[in-house]
This record gives C-alpha cells, structure tokens and sequence, in this order.
C-alpha cells in the first residue's frame, strides 16, 4: 500500500491505497465521488475525466503511484454545485448538452480546463480540444456538447447572463414546445445522477459479485464443466452452472405463430451447446469481483467445436447443420405482395435497375457498459434493476427461466448510460434473478466493454436484392425485394425484424406494385437485438441507394425524382394503408433551395480543387413508424396529492428524454387544473409501482405512452370537475370518499401485417424527414468526410424543441458511423470502441442544419410523432449517394471504409 496526502476539490485528503490501483476506482470506491465515470478503461471514451495538476487526465488508465504527492485533482463535485452551478453546468443543461448523462461529467471537467486555459475559443478550438483529450459521446451528435462551451464562454466573459440563456415557462403557460429543461439534468451536470455501477457501491455488505465465465468459441457442444477448481478459492461462495437454475433456464423469445421454431432456444446458462461468442456458461459468485474473477480461470468447460456460421449466407448452405437441432436455420419466412405480379410489369417498363446491398452488424457502443443487481425485497419479490428498456416485456422474458412466478418478479430501470436498443433484449436480468434465486442475497454483475462489445445483441445484418421500374415518365410503377436476415443464434424478436423489411423497402413513396420476399436466418455470431431504426435502416439502404440509381437511369435530378414518386394524397404505403399525413412534399420544397446551394457549393469546390479530392452532394427519405405493430397498447396513472398531482408510467428511458415527455404531455393535459410543473411529481420505471407501459422501442413512447398519460391525466381531471365547472382538491376527494387515482391506457388503432402479404396498419403515427448530406472524399486515400447535414424534419407537434433535436442531432451521427466507420465483424478486431469505429467529435461536421416542420399527427398526443429513430433511418443512404456524386464510387455494402471506396474508384 501507499499513503498519497492529495488536494481533492480543494480539500486535503489522506489516500492510503494499491499502488497499481487506477485513480478512477480510488476517487469512486474510496473516496466516493462517484461522478467520475467509468466506460471503457482503456482511456478511449474520456467518460472518467478529471483535471490533475491542471491537465485533463483520464482516470481510469492513471494508476495511483503517478499521481504525485499533493497534487491538485478536480472532479465534476468540484466544478460547481446545485446552488452554485458553473457556467458549463448551466450551459449544458439549456442545450440538452446532458442527454444520458453518462460522459457528461468527462465532458465538462475536460471544457473547465479548456476554459481555464483558453477563455474565448473558436468552434474549431473546442472540437480539436475534445479529439485530443479523448471525450467521446454517443447521444448528442457533439453539436449541443459544442454550442454548450460557447455559451459558457459567453457567460464567463461577462457577455450574456443566466437570464439571457434560461427558458422559463412562455407565457401561456404550456410546456408543450418550449425548451424548458429536462427534469434530470441538473443531476447529470452535476454528476449526481446515479447509474448502475454507483448504485452497486451502495449495496449493503454481504453483496455477492458475479463473474461470468463465457465462451470463446462461436459454436460447440458442451462435453463438460467443472467447477470444483473455482469453489476452492477463499471468498467464493458458490459457482453456478445450467444445473442450478431453479427454473426452464431459458428465455422466452416470443416468437410469432409462423415462427419454425418455438423462441425457447436462448438459454440462461448454457447447458448442451455454445451458440455464440461470450455465452455465459457457469457464474462465479464471491465476496469481491477480483476474487470472482481469478475464480472465473479455474473452472474448466470440455467443448467439442463445431462448424461456426458467421453470416446468413453460411447458415443457409446445403451442407450448414441445423445450430439449434430440430428447428431450420431459416426459421421465418415472409413476404409483400401489393398490387399485380411485378414479373411481367418490369419487362414493360423502360427503366429498370437492380442492385445487391448490405448493411452490416452495427455494434450499438454505448458509453456505460451492462450493469444491474439483484436481491428480494421485504414483500418475498425478487427486484432485479438493470439497463432494461422494456422492463414489463423482460419480467415475462425470463420468469419462466428463473423459476419464479410473473408477480413475484420485479424489473426496475436504473439511470441508464444509453442503450440504443440492445437493452430491448434482456441481457442479464435472467443470470441475476438466478443468482438470488439461488444465494437469498444481494447479487452484482457489472460488464466490462469488452464484455460489452462482445457478448451483447447487435443490428442484424441484412442482405438485400432489390429491383425497381419506373415508366417513361419516370414514375415509380414496380418493386421487386428479397432479403435475408441475419439474427444471429436467437430468435427473440427476429420475425418482427424482418417484417421491417415489408415496411421500409421502398417507403415513402406510392409504387403501386410490389413482390418480395424476406427470411429471418439463425447463425452464430452476435445475436440481433434492436438498434435505433429497428430494420429501417437496414431497407432504407437499399431503398434509398436503388432510387438514386433509378433516378440517373430516369434522367431526372435525384431530389426531383423524389419529389414526384412521394407519397401524396390516395397514395399507399407498401403495406396498402394511407400514410398518417402527407408532409414529404411540402418538406422537400423546404430543402430545395438548400439543395439547389449545395450543388453550387460543391460544383465550386471541385472546379476549384486539383483533383485530389472530390465533392459531392446526395439526399435520402427518412422514415419510421411509431409502434410495435398492430394494435400496440400503453398505461399509466395520475394521482391527486396534498401537494399537487403524481403520475406514472414504464416509459423506459435511454437517455432519450423520458422525464421531459412524461412532464410535458402531463403538464398540458392538466393545465385546467392550474398545477405547475413543479408540482408535477413523476414515478417511472419501477414495476412495484408502474404500470405496463409496454417497451421503450419502435419510436413508440412518445406517441403510446404519450396517450396513455394524457388519458390518465384526462381521467383524473373528469374526476375533480364539479357541476359548476370548479375542481375538487384532494382534501375534498378524500372528504367525499371517491378515488383519487385514476389510470389510463391508450391502444393504437392499427392492424398488424399480414406475414405472407405484408398488407396491414402497422403503425399509428409516422416520422418523416428528408436529408441532404454534403461530402468530401480523398480519392487517393479512399477517405471521406461528411461537411454538411440539412435535415427537413417532421415529427409532428414539438413536445420539447432541445429533447427533439439532441436526438436529430444524435441519430444523424450515429448515420455517419453506419455508413463510415462502425462495424461488428472480427471477433479478434472489433473489440473496443475505437476498433468498432465510433465517431469522434472530428468525424462529425459542425454544420448540421435541422428545419422544423411540424405537421400535426391525427393519432398523436397533441399532434406529437417520436423523434428518435427517425434520423438514423437512412442518413447513411444520403452519404453514400453523396460519395457517388462526388467521384463515381458507387458503395453498396457498408460499411464504406476507405479501401472499399478505393476498390469501387478503380471499379
């Protein structure tokens, strides 16, 4: 051990600690500022960010013997206060700079040095500071994170005040629209707002930590495991296998009646066969997690490996085996069949293209790897909290597996560091219900990011063909798909995924005829779980990519192609229902004279260059449902209290902004009341308490559990309202004896898709949006740059204006990493955050314009859409169409890495 004597926040601290221990875990586990951060350790994401001696360090790869005697350390507790906010702080909050929240406090210790150094820096000053200190982000887009350090500088300077900056409540009185700041941020820039990792250094002694001991082969049948090794080390209480698990040991993956198989392949703990890279097969749990882990190297698991199929492709040859036996490796067919046969259509129509793409396994990559405990509460229930995003639909997941009976079984949604959508599957709830199960202790399981990358869902990767026609005019007349799917080794929501594929390929658009025909395929890489866009990005690709190619073959403009194939009034989607609203056309004129700029733009740019590097401008719709498909239902309640009024609901949050959604749809709808916001006091996420709001996926919340707000709140508001029109207190309600809680639910009024046909009303409510993206490609190295993103959204009503755009913003740049950068392919490869291709703040453009069209949704609340998956629908399409018109290099498969451009440039 050492003795360091440090000035911490400006307060002298004795630090007696393991020289090789990291300063991260010495400022959180000993000294208990948990608002340091840690992500990745390897010092890539800059989430644990303090200022040593001056200098922005990273605390997770700085062990404590370099730190020297007295030397001066803040962290985010030290910047400022809930009292006495800095700048930063303030800044942060006003531009929803604080989404998740997770690298919010690495952020804004790393923009105090910056600041401190440097108090009146260019844009440019900012976003080189954040490449070289390593502060990543995965919400924001870095857009709001840049406009934030502005605007502190502008109040550090004296030039603006608080007051200038601060959106108070407008003048009527209403919530809805405003920029009034989130409920949570003022925790989050403050570093107070408590992910898993600090709630679990506050689990009360006699907490076992879990270790996972996981597979590291792709496909095997387990021949053995032995565990004797393990159970012999001091401080391991016990080390669980397949034969422990009380229950089925397997997760429900709820499968479609059409589904080959029957969505009970997934187990807790495997038990006759590996079907995938890191699956848990045995969990150690001791007193402390270095214990567990050196427990982990001495169980021993005999494998016999087997063939591994690591793409669709593989899967579905002659001679692949079946990975789960008894069940097709192609285990759910569907199709599309609107209008006449297209066969005979297309030899008729003059233009004709076809092409083949792929849109491979994107890793989600959020900042704050899987996390969650265990343990039963004084009523006999197991409480499992975790990252879950679908909380209600995960209890119903793996009850069963677990042993214990539905309404003894708990979820509850910790603070969450992003998921992006691999928290719609249950990733450890099943191995923590199990471990409490069977210890009747606290139970803790904290991944690494390797663990993180590694083991858990991906996008699944689509393969797709597709074929459109057009007549002389240059009308959309004809659709021809094909697609399969690859899901990896579980079923769980793969036959809704691949329905996607009847539902986006060739959105946006009324083409009258269309066949197709999609399969969802087992294999053993990573399974698929949902990622932001959930299929649409996937067929937007193609679709998207196949319209330009359409368009040159036409003669037309890609931007006038568009325009005159967009949906309008009689027009169907391809799945035969009217759109919701008619707005592409109108948002297209919006984009017109921006586009019409940019092609100038880009024109002066290549006349001007030597030819080294090429210019070039693309488009592409953006489109998503609202909904889970069919008729998707949400519920909440409202409740009168002495001090004002409680309501609740499982409106899951990723980071998205669930706090400010539940308030501002709340707020509005008892308004009659006179109630303030402030006395608006909110309970979500807590299966003790909430009801079953349905999971926070498919752009669904804000449209569904929107509703199911209002409608509660609605409920509540009948119930107070006297003859005369006045309204009962609380005090009154009791008095007279009636209820003063009231629920509410609100089911969309949809139809689901037919699966052989496709034809159904999926969705309530649509987003739509049209992008132009602005490119710059080295053509000598391969490398682009993405310059500039115009963006025309329309999500209906404005619950929140910063909420909204910080997800346009971040959605939009996780389109870059799609398109650019990101992938999940090598095992030994893709394994940080690097590896895998996150943008940084460089490889995103400053200049991303988002114009407003706000067309009212019949089926919204208050008119409002979702917002979040919307932006990462095809944003990848424009810049691949962007490449194309920049230097010729048409890329159809993603990602587009320099030498794939290089390769398609020679081509």
């Amino acid at each position: 051990m050492l003795k360091k004597s440090l000035i911490i926040n400006g307060v002298k601290r004795t630090v007696i600690a393991d020289p090789e221990a990291f300063l991260a875990d010495v400022l959180r586990k000993q000294l208990h500022l948990v608002g340091t951060k840690v992500g990745c350790r390897k010092g890539e994401c800059g989430a644990c960010s303090i200022i040593l001696d001056g200098n922005v360090v990273r605390a997770c790869i700085t062990k404590i013997k370099r730190v020297p005697d007295e030397a001066n350390i803040i962290t985010i507790e030290g910047v400022g206060t809930n009292e006495h906010l800095h700048p930063l702080q303030l800044a942060w909050m006003v531009h929803g700079a604080a989404q998740c929240g997770f690298c919010t406090p690495g952020f804004i210790v790393s923009a105090k040095a910056l600041l401190d150094e440097n108090i009146n820096p260019t844009r440019e000053e900012v976003r080189d500071w954040f490449q070289k200190h390593r502060n990543v982000c995965r919400c924001t887009g870095y857009k709001p994170i840049v406009d934030s350090v502005m605007e502190a500088a502008k109040l550090m300077r004296g030039e603006i005040r608080k007051e200038d900056i601060w959106a108070k409540l407008p003048k009527d009185g209403t919530l809805l629209g405003s920029s009034v700041v989130r409920p949570s941020a003022l925790a989050k820039v403050t570093g107070s707002w408590e992910f898993g990792a600090d709630l679990g250094l506050e689990l009360p002694p006699g907490t076992l930590h879990i270790k996972l001991v996981q597979a590291t082969v792709s496909h095997a049948n387990i021949i053995s495991i032995d565990t004797s090794e393990a159970e012999k080390i001091p401080g391991v209480y016990k080390v669980l296998t397949y034969k422990d698990v009380p229950g089925t040991n397997r997760i429900n993956g709820l499968a479609f009646p059409s589904n080959k198989g029957d969505g009970l392949e997934r187990p807790i703990l495997n038990d006759k066969k590996v079907f995938q890279f890191g699956d848990a097969i045995a969990m150690v749990l001791a007193e402390n997690p270095a214990v567990a882990e050196a427990a982990v190297e001495k169980v021993k698991v005999e494998l016999e490996e087997l063939p591994a199929y690591m793409s669709a492709p593989a899967a579905m040859a002659e001679d692949a085996i079946e990975i789960h036996p008894g069940t097709p490796n192609i285990y759910f067919e569907c199709g599309t069949k609107k209008g006449g046969d297209t066969a005979p259509l297309m030899d008729s129509l003059p233009y004709v293209v076809e092409d083949d793409f792929y849109v491979g396994r994107q890793p989600h990559l959020p900042l704050e790897p899987d996390v969650g405990f265990a343990y039963f509460d004084e009523d006999g229930d197991l409480m499992v909290h975790s990252k879950s995003v679908g909380i209600h639909i995960h209890a119903a997941m793996v009850a069963d597996g677990i042993g214990i009976p539905l309404e003894k079984l708990k979820i509850v949604q910790n603070p969450t560091g992003g998921t992006f959508g691999y928290k719609f599957s249950p990733t450890m709830e099943g191995l923590l219900g199990v471990a409490a199960m069977v210890t009747k202790r606290p139970v803790y399981l904290e991944f690494n990011m390797y663990q993180q990358i590694t083991y858990t869902g991906k996008r699944s990767p689509f393969f797709m063909h597709l074929k459109y026609g057009a007549d002389k005019d240059g009308k959309i007349k004809a659709l021809e798909t094909d697609w399969s799917v690859d899901h990896g080794p579980y079923s769980e929501f793969g036959d809704l995924l691949t329905m996607r594929g009847t539902q986006f390929m060739g959105a946006g658009y009324n083409i009258p005829n269309i066949r197709g025909e999609g399969r969802t395929v087992a294999t053993n890489h990573a399974w698929g779980s949902a990622f932001r866009g959930y299929g649409s990005p996937q067929s937007l690709f193609a679709s998207e990519v196949a319209i330009d190619e359409l368009a040159e073959k036409v003669g037309m403009d890609p931007l006038e192609f568009r325009y005159m194939n967009v949906y309008r009034e009689g027009d169907t989607t391809p799945n035969g229902c009217p759109p919701d609203v008619i707005c592409l056309p109108q948002a297209i004129d919006k984009l017109r004279p921006f586009y019409n700029e940019a092609k100038k733009r880009v024109k002066d740019k290549n006349n001007a260059s030597s030819g080294d590097k090429k210019y070039g401008v693309g488009v592409s719709l953006l489109i998503y449902g609202c909904g889970l498909d069919g008729p998707d239902t949400s519920r909440a309640w409202a409740e009168i209290t002495p001090e004002g009024v409680t309501v609740a609901n499982s409106w899951e949050d990723h980071g998205q902004g669930a706090d400010m959604g539940t308030l501002t749809i709340a707020h509005e709808t008892l308004k009659p009341l006179g109630i303030k916001p402030e006395q608006i006091k909110l309970v979500m996420n807590d299966m003790k308490f909430t009801p079953d709001s349905g999971p926070a996926g498919g752009s669904r919340s804000n449209v569904l559990t929107g509703n199911a707000t209002r409608v509660a709140c609605e409920n509540l508001v009948n119930a107070l309202k006297k003859e005369d029109g006045t309204y009962r207190t609380y005090d009154e309600m009791v008095a007279q004896g009636l209820p003063v809680k009231y629920d509410g639910e609100w089911t969309a009024p949809c139809t689901a898709c037919d699966v052989e046909t496709g034809q159904g009303n999926p969705f309530p409510v649509y987003m739509y949006g049209v992008l132009m993206a602005e490119v710059e490609v080295d053509v000598n190295t391969g490398k682009t740059k993405v310059e500039n993103l115009t963006m025309v959204s329309d999500c209906g009503t404005i619950v929140n204006k910063i909420v909204v755009e910080g997800q346009l913003y971040g959605g939009l740049v996780q389109g870059i990493g799609l398109a650019l950068s990101e992938d999940f392919e090598d095992l030994k490869k893709h394994v940080t955050l690097t590896a895998c291709g996150i943008p940084q703040i460089k490889d995103v453009p400053d200049n991303i314009t988002l114009i407003h069209q706000e067309t009212p949704r019949p089926n919204g609340p208050y008119g409002a859409a979702g917002s979040g998956e919307m932006p990462l629908s095809a944003p990848h399409a424009a810049i691949i169409n962007a490449i194309y018109n920049a230097c010729g290099a048409r890329i159809t498969k993603l990602p587009a890495l320099p030498e794939k451009v290089l390769a398609a440039l020679k081509k």
